[in-house]
């Protein structure tokens, strides 16, 4: 397998996708902070599906580090990554230097998107969300796609970042993929190789907390108290070494709490190990997937 171009300036990136478009040729971009795993492949393989060229992004952005330590620590792992996004069908790879996206240092000019960031994480990470929005809005300037891919395993992220382009008519599509799991349930994430084996192992109470609720939607269970006791059980339970922040449902589109589950909506938890904060979530909709 051929090695990816790795794309390291603003102007060959534009040059590149601008090439692409001007042959008529459609550009996938898949934003990374590299770590790459299966999930980012399945996002990868999407664009690819759907796009003529597909970007993978790798860019470890620390102002969206709202701990010196997590910005520190993350994984910097470029070739593993290259070869992975190539095995899932990118054909570029764009690796700025934090030079490169914040040449003056940390920026002056930051894009936020008020009301979705104040809930959830928001509420848990002051910040965060300013830094999602505003290297994603860089990084759209930059490669100028037709679209770009997003995991729903970042669920309040990928509504933050579509309300952001739908607000500003930033002119591309934002698609929302699937959340990927492990085989024992517990969602792809980078974070999980921090935690311990005992930790991992407390840490499958989520999606089985997750996945408890959603089969008691499945047979008609709508109250939210409800859906939620389901989902906590097993953390409670199982995952004494877990530090609950939060266990909402709320509905899909304005992530505002909801009473009961009558329309499409999304419970999402997210719980403090020692090692590394894990969050998860899953989509309760009348049209189940």
């Amino acid at each position: 397998m051929a090695a990816l171009p790795r794309l390291m300036t603003i102007a060959e990136t534009r040059a590149y996708s601008r090439e692409a478009r001007t042959a008529g040729r459609s550009v996938g971009l898949v934003p990374t902070m590299g770590a790459l795993h299966a999930g980012h492949q399945s996002l990868i393989a999407r664009a690819a599906s759907e796009c003529d060229e597909v970007i993978v992004s790798v860019f470890v952005n620390p102002i969206q580090f709202d701990n010196p330590s997590d910005l520190a620590t993350y994984p910097r792992t470029l070739d593993a990554d290259a070869a992975a996004a190539a095995e899932a069908g990118a054909t570029a790879l764009f690796v700025p230097s934090e030079s490169v996206m914040y040449p003056t240092g940390k920026p002056l000019t930051v894009v936020r998107v008020q009301e979705l960031t104040e809930v959830l994480e928001g509420a848990h990470r002051p910040g965060h969300f300013d830094g999602v929005t505003t290297v994603c809005s860089k990084l759209f300037c930059i490669c100028e796609p037709d679209r770009a891919y997003f995991g729903e395993k970042d669920y309040q992220q990928l509504r933050v970042v579509a309300r952001m382009v739908q607000d500003l008519n930033l002119g591309l599509e934002i698609i929302g993929c699937p959340l990927v799991r492990e085989p024992d349930g517990l969602a792809l994430s980078s974070r999980n190789a921090r935690l311990s084996p005992e930790e991992r192992d407390q840490a499958l109470s989520l999606s089985r907390g997750l996945l408890a609720a959603q089969g008691a939607f499945l047979d008609g269970e709508r109250d939210a108290s409800a859906l939620k006791r389901a989902a906590a059980a097993p953390v409670k339970a199982s995952a004494p070494l877990g530090e609950p922040d939060y266990l909402e449902l709320v509905d899909a589109e304005t992530l505002k709490p909801v009473e009961a589950a009558d329309r499409e909506c999304v419970l999402l938890t997210a719980v403090r190990f020692p090692s590394a904060r894990l969050i998860d979530n899953v989509i309760l909709s009348a049209t189940d997937r």
